[in-house]
């Protein structure tokens, strides 16, 4: 399938069997936002617990918090987000439509990137298993000429981001004659800065000093509560704080379905290290990190770390785990070592001491941060892009499924009575109690096996389970796996293990130690 498609298929599907629905619908609905209907919750929840699990459970030196979304306006103030939270945005005029200036120079890089890798493409297929893609990609002079095109963008569009020269970026624009999508031209306006916060007011009375944002990230409440969890918890550091939590943005340029919205869900850690040791530290979770992906199975060659070309004002080293989405590689993962910014800026503007007594050397000092930072809902959509496939079968049919990681999957199993009646729907009934607490369950009953097995199919359900009269005799089953479509008989007192084996977070969990 086309990658311009599959966004549109993925939208499609999405509505139709309850993952996400336009929000609002009713009244025509309200731009870059939406509602995870009733799978979707139970994926996106699932995913929470993945993330939550293997941070604080696997991991006791991390703990989680759940700070309030409303802050004391000087938070944000001493984050720096009032006077640097700012995406610089251009206009064409022909389309009337805004871009980020720095999305549409990122753009233009991957597909440079998409045409060295349709030359390694061609170059695989003519040489076959001779063919030595490190080599290919040190000589080959239409590589070459792409790479140096592509480092030269980066060169130029650094150095305009670090200096906040709005003008060099929209220069650049223009050098490489990148156009509007929607109207085709290069007719662009001046680049300009836009802050990101949503305000309101706190208490009955709207003005200045009454003030406040809405937060633009959830690691400020990390931040602030630092000294209440190390002092109650007496922890040592290195340790680690996380949080899953809601954060709004007021993105101008919202759009590509849950990838960019102006209501997001997060999930951060941050972790506390000693002055000095922060760059190890940063190498180890960006290997925690890339394992805790691979590990769902979605395709290794579905990510890449990419380094940011402008670092933050906090940060001294910074990259991405990207995600191969429809749109293209795009930002999942954000890790960076924000130094001591985040703490210090606090102590500041609080006039509070922010410092971690050593017992060790007898010293207090600022720790350092190491933050891993992973959008929910566009690690929903990573799964949901991977998981999605149309097959078509031995038998000349076709088939939508969802290849859902087991353990995240809304739905574990199906059970399914092969007709209606004499019994039949008891006995599943019967299972369905006796598996209920363990795994999320589904009953159906209507049309014929074939078509319940497609809708388990579409919706992502790893196992169905089909009750015939052979089941009454011998209380044995049919299961069916979604993946293979292989289907075996089963004792009925054996399904918990063999639940327990495939859908489990402990199956799921155990190669993350």
């Amino acid at each position: 399938m086309e990658q311009k498609d599959l966004l549109k298929d993925l939208i499609a599907h999405c509505k139709e069997y309850g993952f996400i629905f336009p929000s609002s619908e009713i009244y025509d609905g309200l731009a870059a936002t939406y509602d995870y209907g009733q799978l979707g919750v139970e994926l996106k929840n699932n995913l929470k617990t993945y993330w939550w699990k293997s941070m604080t459970q696997l991991n006791s030196n991390i703990v989680g918090i759940d700070s309030a979304i409303f802050m004391h306006p000087t938070t944000w103030k001493a984050s720096g987000h009032v006077d640097a939270f700012n995406d610089p945005l251009i206009d064409n005029k022909d389309s009337k439509k805004r871009y980020r200036a720095d999305v549409l120079l990122e753009e233009y890089q991957e597909k440079q990137h998409q045409k060295i890798q349709k030359e390694v493409d061609k170059a695989e297929k003519r040489f076959g298993d001779a063919f030595d893609k490190a080599q290919f990609l040190a000589t080959n002079p239409n590589v070459l000429r792409v790479q140096e095109k592509i480092q030269e963008v980066q060169t130029r569009m650094k150095q305009a981001l670090n200096d906040n020269a709005l003008e060099d970026l929209r220069q650049l624009i223009l050098d490489l004659e990148i156009v509007c999508p929607i109207s085709g031209s290069k007719n662009w306006t001046e680049v300009r800065q836009f802050n990101l916060m949503f305000s309101t007011s706190l208490g009955s009375v709207a003005g200045e000093a009454s003030t406040i944002y809405l937060r633009p990230e959830t690691a400020q409440g990390i931040f602030v509560n630092f000294l209440n969890v190390q002092k109650s918890g007496r922890m040592k550091i290195p340790f680690g704080i996380a949080q899953i939590g809601k954060a709004f943005r007021n993105e101008i340029v919202a759009r590509q379905f849950i990838f960019r919205m102006r209501e997001f869900e997060q999930m951060e850690m941050q972790f506390f290290v000693k002055p000095g040791e922060e760059l190890s530290w940063y190498e180890h979770w960006k290997s925690k990190r890339i394992t805790w992906h691979l590990n769902l199975g979605l395709g290794e060659s579905n990510y890449r770390f990419h380094d940011h070309i402008k670092l933050a004002h906090y940060a001294n080293a910074a990259c991405d785990i990207e995600f191969h989405f429809p749109m293209g590689f795009k930002e999942l993962e954000g890790i960076h070592s924000r130094t001591d910014f985040d703490l210090k800026q606090h102590e500041l503007h609080a006039g509070k001491k922010l410092q971690y007594f050593d017992p060790s050397t007898n010293e207090s000092y600022v720790p350092y941060v190491i933050e891993t930072s992973v959008g929910l809902d566009r690690l929903f959509l990573s799964v949901l892009t991977a998981a999605y496939q149309e097959e078509t079968l031995e038998d000349g049919s076709e088939r939508t499924v969802l290849k859902i990681p087991a353990a995240l999957a809304p739905y574990k199993l199906a059970v399914l009575p092969l007709v209606k009646k004499d019994g039949l729907p008891e006995k599943a009934q019967a299972i369905i109690e006796m598996l209920r607490l363990d795994f999320t369950t589904q009953y159906d009953e209507k049309d014929s096996i074939g078509k319940r097995y497609r809708r388990q199919d579409a919706i992502g359900t790893p196992f169905a389970i089909t009750v015939d009269h052979e089941s009454l005799e011998n209380n044995t089953v049919t299961i069916r796996n979604r993946d293979t479509m292989v289907q075996e008989r089963m004792a009925i007192d054996a399904l918990p293990n063999y639940l327990h084996t495939h859908c489990s977070w402990s199956a799921l969990l155990s190669n993350l130690g």
